[in-house]
This record gives structure tokens, C-alpha cells and sequence, in this order.
């Protein structure tokens, strides 16, 4: 993952953060005991998922075409074993 640009798009970072926010809400009311604010929160989480495709969907989000396998190559010299 290092050598691609996965997730690193404003539609990744945002509905990231709405669903982060809507986990934390979700889990103060689960404290709390209120369902109502549970289940609230949850949808809040799927909110964030919801803005994220529709981001993406808006050219915000890495475009398809430019994914590359990773190829492996053995450009590095052997471990030397001391022994």
C-alpha cells in the first residue's frame, strides 16, 4: 500500500472522518443507554460511507484507471550469513 496512493483522496479522508465521528457517537450513547442515540449514531457511520462514494463518484476519489500491480522484483543483494 505504501507505493500507491490508496485512500489518500478527499473522498477517503471525509467519509472516514463522518463515519469515525458517527462511531463515536454511537459508542458515548451505547454508554449511555439510549438506543435512540445507538442507533443515530450508526446511521451516521453509513452516512459517511453514503458522502464518500458519492464523492468519489464526483472525481474526488482515485480514478480507476491509474491502478498498477505491484510488481516484485530481487533488485536487492542477498543477506550475507555469517556464521
Amino acid at each position: 500500500m505504501a507505493g500507491s496512493s490508496h485512500g489518500h483522496t478527499p473522498a477517503a479522508w471525509t467519509g472516514v472522518i463522518i463515519a469515525f465521528i458517527g462511531f463515536t457517537v454511537s459508542g458515548a450513547f451505547m454508554v449511555l443507554a439510549q438506543p435512540a442515540g445507538f442507533w443515530g449514531g450508526l446511521v451516521i457511520v453509513v452516512l459517511g460511507g453514503v458522502v464518500g462514494w458519492i464523492m468519489r463518484a464526483m472525481g474526488m476519489g482515485q480514478p480507476k484507471n491509474t491502478h498498477t500491480p505491484h510488481q516484485v522484483t530481487d533488485e536487492r543483494e542477498p543477506a550475507s550469513v555469517e556464521r
